[in-house]
C-alpha cells in the first residue's frame, strides 16, 4: 500500500476511539485556531480523528477544505507521528485562514507534538536509569 494514503487503519472511527484520546491525553498542542490532542498507543501506528463543527464553519465546503488540508498534512507526516492517536479539533477563526497559512500552522503543530514526544521519551529514559 502507498505510504501517502489515508486508509481506515489510520483513522479514528468510533466514538470510543475519540473518547480514549479525550480521557487519556498525553500531549496537547494549542495553535490558536485549532487544538491537537494526542495519546500514546501500544503499537507503532499513527491514527487521526477530525472534528470540524458546524458551529465554527456553517458551509460544508469550508469544513471539507479544512479536513482535506489536515488529512494531506497528516499523510505526509504519519511516519514521524507513529505511536500516537491524534484528534484535530477546529476552533473559532479557522475559516479565516487561507490554505498556505493553515498548512504552515498544521506543520508547526506536528513539529511541536514531535518535540513533546521526544521530551516525554527522554524523561522516561532518565527515570528508568535512576531506578
Amino acid at each position: 500500500m502507498n505510504d501517502f494514503c489515508f486508509p481506515r487503519q489510520v483513522r479514528l472511527l468510533t466514538a470510543g476511539d475519540y473518547q480514549t484520546v479525550f480521557n487519556n491525553t498525553s500531549s496537547k498542542v494549542f495553535a490558536g485556531e485549532f487544538l491537537l490532542l494526542a495519546t500514546k498507543r501500544n503499537d507503532n501506528q499513527a491514527r487521526l480523528g477530525l472534528i470540524v463543527a458546524k458551529k465554527n464553519e456553517k458551509r460544508a465546503v469550508e469544513r471539507n477544505r479544512i479536513k482535506r488540508l489536515v488529512r494531506n498534512s497528516f499523510r505526509h507526516n504519519k511516519t514521524k507521528l507513529a505511536g500516537y492517536d491524534i484528534v484535530f479539533l477546529a476552533r473559532q477563526g479557522i475559516k479565516d485562514l487561507d490554505n498556505p497559512t493553515l498548512s504552515g500552522r498544521i506543520e508547526k503543530a506536528w513539529d511541536q507534538l514531535l518535540k513533546k514526544k521526544l521530551n516525554n521519551n527522554s524523561l522516561r529514559s532518565r527515570k528508568n536509569k535512576q531506578k
